[in-house]
């Protein structure tokens, strides 16, 4: 009896101390929107905040350990990058479009490129 109700204590000891670390003021980022992450990038002993601008292909986790994977295509090469939201080093979220999906994942457009991997646009309902 006593090892359930330590377990209970210890998971919400590590709740409290998550939730000083989230971050409050996030947009809302589903799967299909075309997001610019900006982030945190050391160059040297030199920081800048570099842009990454891309579709969200997939989200997992929740809470702190919310991560989200962005593809964009450069110069016709996709590119991959998986980035932890509440991070300290994402500088600024923008959810630049919204698209019309049917999937919980877009694992399909790694294997699509061009006008093949454009996602319908979804507009909002006034």
């Amino acid at each position: 009896m006593n090892i359930i109700k330590t377990k209970f204590k210890k998971k919400e000891l590590l709740n409290s101390i998550e939730t000083t670390y989230l971050k409050t003021d996030l947009p809302k980022i589903e799967i299909g929107d075309t997001l610019r992450v900006g982030f945190e990038v050391l160059e040297g002993d030199k920081k800048r905040i570099q842009a990454y601008e891309g579709v969200v292909i997939s989200k997992k986790n929740q809470g702190i350990n919310l991560t989200v994977t962005v593809r964009a295509t450069l110069q016709g090469i996709g590119v991959e990058r998986c980035f932890l939201l509440h991070s300290p080093k994402i500088k600024s979220l923008e959810v630049k479009r919204s698209s019309r999906i049917r999937r919980a994942k877009l694992y399909y457009l790694r294997n699509l490129s061009g006008k093949a991997a454009r996602l319908k646009e979804r507009f909002k309902k006034n």
